[in-house]
């Protein structure tokens, strides 16, 4: 299934899960922005089994953002086989298995990286979630649990060997973390022993990253994480940027600002007004990016209570960009001029 969805996407980009970020409302606006595929936040097994709300509550699913695959994390077989039939039971399209959290709780907890060191212990894991349910299992990784230690070929070919119908690969080792370079050279020998998709992951910061990786690689699709958060309309111009060789102007300050307003409401829809708005804080840089006095309208919404306020807020924010624009458009989205926008004064 997952082999034929990707055969039938020309250059398909994957939203990667990302924990506090890739909720429901997030992954929609992702989808509507060109996301081909969506993953959802990663979620305990132990959690799962143990009907925790919280975790419940990232299981829900909305028919707009097929397709879409739920990832789970856990140590031990008999959690994960449980939690795994009730993602199937939510109705996901696939379920992804974490082997590539690097958070030290997580890999003292022997789950995420930490099966890294022991390939039998992946490839097990693997072939009894995949034999548990029927809907496809993947798996996401890393190169190795160090940089010195580094067995992508072997954990990958027992992955497939094991049930997974697709990897996916963050170009890191477990001890660089976020840090250094990922290096894709791995994703090329990795695809020559397999016959299920290969994905890559890591260091696609920019539309021109998914050129090179589709370029550069023999990938079958790209999975953009930490990019995506503070540039949302990075799928559609990557999208653009494939399809036709050229990047898209950058959108305008209108379609930023109403569609941060779309985006809170949908949030607000799925989780009330309160928490809807709390949470909803981490999304204002990406939709302020490279915008006239952005951090200082992000800093005074912070302490708004209601949504009709937030929302007045924004389009005094809208008409303010639009006249100061019109009076200077070469200052249009030159965010290198107000990096350090604490020292701007607002003048709406």
């Amino acid at each position: 299934m997952i082999m034929e969805l990707l055969k039938n996407i020309k250059y398909p980009l994957i939203l990667a899960p990302m924990e506090g970020v890739t909720d429901l409302s997030f992954r929609l606006i992702c989808r509507k922005l060109g996301a081909d595929i969506v993953v959802t936040e990663f979620i305990a097994s132990e959690a799962l089994i143990r009907n925790i709300e919280k975790s419940h509550l990232k299981l829900k699913i909305d028919e707009n953002e097929r397709p879409v695959g739920i990832q789970i994390f856990g140590s031990k077989v008999s959690s994960m086989i449980e939690s795994a039939k009730i993602v199937e039971d939510a109705g996901a399209d696939f379920l992804d298995i974490n082997y590539g959290c690097w958070v030290k709780k997580v890999v003292n907890n022997d789950a995420g990286a930490s099966f890294m060191k022991d390939p039998d212990r992946m490839a097990e894991m693997t072939n009894a979630i995949s034999n548990a349910v029927k809907i496809p299992v993947t798996v996401k990784t890393r190169l190795g649990f160090t940089r010195d230690k580094i067995n992508i070929l072997e954990t990958s070919k027992k992955c497939e060997d094991a049930g997974a119908q697709m990897i996916t690969i963050h170009c890191r080792t477990r001890d660089m973390g976020m840090s250094g370079n990922a290096d894709w050279k791995w994703i090329n020998e990795v695809k020559n022993q397999l016959t299920i998709p290969v994905i890559l992951n890591g260091d696609v910061v920019e539309p021109e990253d998914t050129k090179r990786a589709f370029s550069e690689t023999t990938c079958d699709g790209v999975m953009i994480g930490r990019a995506a958060i503070s540039n949302p309309f990075i799928f559609r111009q990557s999208k653009e940027l494939l399809l036709n060789g050229k990047l898209p102007s950058e959108p305008s300050a209108r379609e930023r600002i109403n569609l941060c307003k779309d985006h809170l409401k949908l949030a607000i829809e799925i989780k009330g007004e309160k928490r809807g708005l709390t949470e909803f804080r981490k999304n204002y840089s990406g939709y302020f990016k490279g915008l006239y006095n952005g951090s200082k309208i992000r800093q005074r919404i912070f302490t708004i209570e209601t949504l009709d306020n937030v929302n007045a807020e924004l389009d005094d924010y809208l008409n303010f960009l639009e006249k100061y624009y019109s009076e200077y458009p070469e200052m249009i989205f030159h965010k290198e001029k107000f990096e350090n926008t604490e020292k701007i004064e607002c003048s709406l």
